[in-house]
């Protein structure tokens, strides 16, 4: 078993010598001390030592202090052991082991790179011994390699700070609260801050040098003197010693405000001019206020001397200045000047620095100017009650005057024109112009106007007219779903009548048979309701006959008013707790009402004039199409000139020789002399380079004229389009147009000879259209 020493840089020099000691004691060898800085101190760390000791780990202090330049390895220590083997070497494990720290076979322990205690403060290492063979001599032992500080980190505020205080605060209160931080070792004094005040307005601020709380000097800060201060804060390690490093921030100190000034009136008169007609509950002045103190400090309290405080009232407005309201109307023709004091003070906290300078008090003089007004109404709503039904020729008056001294002429009028209601206009006095119906509309309001004259000025005001109800509306029997059964005996009750009226009076109903033979009677019990009772029974369901019974019902009003109802009562079989369980069908009478009939009837006349008018419509028109076709064969031929022909050798369909009659007083051109002349089909008209001839107006164009005359000035007349089709028929078309309306065969400057290159189908409409020889032609 062996004994353990770890050595600590903080240990004791009385330690240190008592480890010399017991290791002499103990036959071990003596520790051996390297030259290494008066801060490496030997301790030991005892450990349970048993009376055998073959084997002890023996080093001396491993401390290293940190941000030292190592140039070349640096010797810390050495590693010793009681057993002395030939040949064997020592051997290190952990933290930085043989990087930042090296052993040689020796055992002195070396450091190869300078330290920084702010990154890692102490490396844990594990020592062994080896022979030559690389075996293990003794068992490993623990020891640790201490970084000590140096002063080598400034202090440091991590944020800015401000504060703030109310003035005229005691003495010792506290602003803020300053902190500054060192990565130091905290158990140095490289660690320990001390505060303190640089510059600044260090006369009114003082800081805790430990604390770093900045509090009040004095108890005289004044915000209206002076609103803000700022002080320089200096942090300073090594417990403020003149070597220890400083860092400095700045502290804004903001003197908030308190009421300790009394406000004052900018003026000791207000004078005032305010018309009589001037809105109640409106502003008539503003009595301006001055306080050194912030807006929300600045609190006046207001008060108006002796009884004008009944017609002014004083409220504060957004500024905290006086707005002078009207609380009563003013007239001019009672009063026309009023003359009052206003007094102000105000609860400061502390006593006002302007308790003798201040204006508390002010005089306010009111000059009431004369308007002319509108009229005036005896009250702000009238109410009157008119009975309905009834043609009242007096229900109330409506009361105005001129309050000018003046007092014009007034005259009413209502402004809703379907009023039922009229007015007198120069009295005021209302009367009905229509007979009343409460069930329809209980309440009428409108509004009356009353206008000065000449000046025009008017007031509105707003009536009421309740509608009081009389007894004018017949009940209504309700009744609920009466049948009898086939073994109903005498007296049984079958049903219960009830009673409805639309008038608003009480009413006790009665109930009773408006014929007198019938099998039914009614027995009233006297509060609005009665019972059908059966007079002889029994029944059945094969008798024929229907059941029905007349009932009188009665409102017992003044005037009394009563109805007569019908009410139909159905048959069936019930069991013995009278639950139907089949009726009789009842038979259904089908009716139409006047106004169905009225509406039917009236559907079916507009029907017949419709159709009436379509056939007239329709006779005239054929008339008109038959006209038309007795205009002529000519016309004829024009309208239908567009419908596909009967193919290439159909040469009568359209018989063009018709148009061209009608130039030269409808003659056909011809040779006088009877000489043979060439087939039609065989003269083709060659193509000749000059301007082509007018066509012929004869009477043809003039027919088409007419028809075009009265086709413009005929509305019902059908559309002729004959013009239109002939006169632009193809003009997009390569070939041109094909009537002969505005062509001849003599002026056509179209060369019909490559139609023969088409094929035979088409070298007939080459001749048609050709025709040689100056003296022989046909206008088409």
């Amino acid at each position: 078993m062996m004994a353990w020493l770890q050595l600590w840089t903080t240990g004791l020099l009385a330690t240190m010598a008592l480890t010399i000691i017991t290791a002499q004691d103990s036959g071990l060898p003596g520790v051996e001390r390297e030259n290494l800085g008066p801060a490496d101190i030997v301790k030991k760390e005892s450990h349970p030592v048993l009376f055998r000791q073959k084997r002890d780990w023996i080093w001396n202090s491993l401390y290293v202090e940190e941000e030292k330049p190592v140039v070349t390895p640096l010797k810390i220590g050495r590693l010793k052991t009681d057993k002395s083997v030939t040949g064997g070497h020592f051997k290190i494990d952990g933290e930085g082991a043989n990087d930042i720290f090296i052993v040689d076979n020796k055992g002195d322990l070396f450091v190869t790179k300078s330290l920084d205690r702010e990154q890692k403060n102490a490396y844990h290492l594990t020592a062994m011994m080896l022979d030559a063979s690389g075996n293990r001599i003794e068992n490993p032992g623990e020891f640790v390699v201490q970084v000590t500080d140096i002063n080598d980190n400034t202090p440091v505020f991590t944020q800015s700070y401000n504060g703030s205080i109310e003035e005229r605060s005691r003495i010792g209160k506290t602003v803020v609260e300053v902190k500054a931080t060192d990565a130091d070792d905290p158990t140095t004094a490289n660690a320990e801050l001390r505060y303190s005040l640089t510059h600044g307005d260090i006369s009114a601020f003082e800081i805790d040098s430990i604390t770093g709380v900045i509090s009040c000097k004095i108890n005289t800060l004044d915000r209206e003197t002076r609103e803000e201060y700022v002080v320089v804060v200096k942090a300073q390690d090594m417990r403020g010693l003149a070597s220890g490093s400083t860092a400095t921030t700045s502290v804004t100190i903001k003197i908030t405000d308190i009421n300790d000034n009394i406000a004052s009136f900018t003026r000791t008169k207000y004078d005032l001019n305010v018309p009589e007609n001037h809105k109640v509950d409106e502003t008539i002045g503003i009595l301006e206020l001055v306080d050194k103190d912030e807006i929300q400090n600045k609190e006046p309290i207001f008060t108006i001397q002796n009884l004008n405080s009944n017609i002014f009232k004083i409220e504060p407005n957004q500024n905290k200045d006086g707005n002078l309201v009207l609380k009563e109307a003013l007239d001019f023709e009672k009063t026309n000047s009023y003359s009052f004091t206003v007094r102000m003070k105000e609860n400061v906290r502390t006593p006002a620095d302007n308790t003798n300078t201040a204006v508390t008090s002010a005089q306010v003089n009111i000059n009431v100017l004369d308007v002319d007004e509108p009229p005036i109404f005896s009250e702000d709503m009238y109410n009157f009650n008119v009975k309905e039904e009834m043609h009242v020729n007096n229900i109330g008056f409506i009361k105005a005057r001129d309050p000018d001294r003046a007092n014009k002429t007034i005259q009413f009028s209502i402004m809703q024109p379907d009023c039922p209601i009229g007015i007198n206009r120069l009295t005021g006095q209302l009367y009905t112009l229509r007979n009343l119906d409460r069930e329809d509309k209980p309440t009428h309001m409108f509004q009356v106007k009353a206008q000065e004259e000449p000046s025009g000025l008017e007031s509105v005001v707003k009536v009421n007219i309740n509608v009081q109800d009389v007894n004018d509306n017949e009940p209504e029997l309700r009744v609920d779903d009466i049948y009898i059964c086939e073994n109903d005996e005498s007296n049984t009750i079958i049903g219960t009548l009830t009673a409805t009226d639309k008038d608003d009076q009480p009413v006790a109903f009665t109930f009773s048979l408006a014929s007198e033979n019938s099998n039914f009677s009614i027995r009233n019990y006297g509060n609005g309701t009665a019972a059908l009772i059966v007079k002889q029974g029994p029944f059945s369901l094969d008798d024929p006959k229907s059941y029905k019974v007349d009932i009188r019902v009665s409102d017992g009003g003044h005037p009394s008013k009563s109805s007569v109802s019908t009410v139909s009562i159905g048959i069936c079989q019930c069991d013995a707790n009278r639950n139907r369980t089949y009726c009789k069908p009842e038979a259904r009478r089908m009716g139409v009402s006047v106004h169905a009939l009225t509406a039917i009837l009236l559907c079916i006349l507009t029907i017949l004039v419709i159709v009436i008018l379509f056939v007239m419509r329709k006779r005239y028109q054929k008339d008109s199409l038959a006209n038309m076709k007795n205009s002529g064969e000519i016309h004829e031929q024009l309208v239908t000139y567009d419908e596909e022909g009967g193919g290439e050798m159909d040469t009568n369909g359209y018989d063009v020789s018709i148009l061209t009659s009608a130039c030269h007083d409808g003659s056909l051109l011809r040779h006088q002399d009877h000489r043979p002349h060439p087939s039609l089909y065989a003269m083709v008209q060659k193509p000749h380079h000059h301007t082509q001839p007018t066509a012929c107006k004869g009477d043809m164009a003039a027919m088409i004229d007419v028809k075009k005359d009265e086709a413009d000035h005929d509305r019902d007349g059908f559309p002729y389009d004959t013009l239109h089709i002939y006169g632009y028929e193809g003009p997009e078309s390569l070939a041109g147009s094909l009537s002969s309306l505005g062509s001849s065969s003599t002026g056509s400057n179209l060369d019909y000879d490559f139609l023969n290159d088409w094929g035979p189908r088409f070298r007939t409409l080459a001749e048609l259209y050709g025709v040689d020889g100056p003296d022989y032609y046909h206008q088409y």
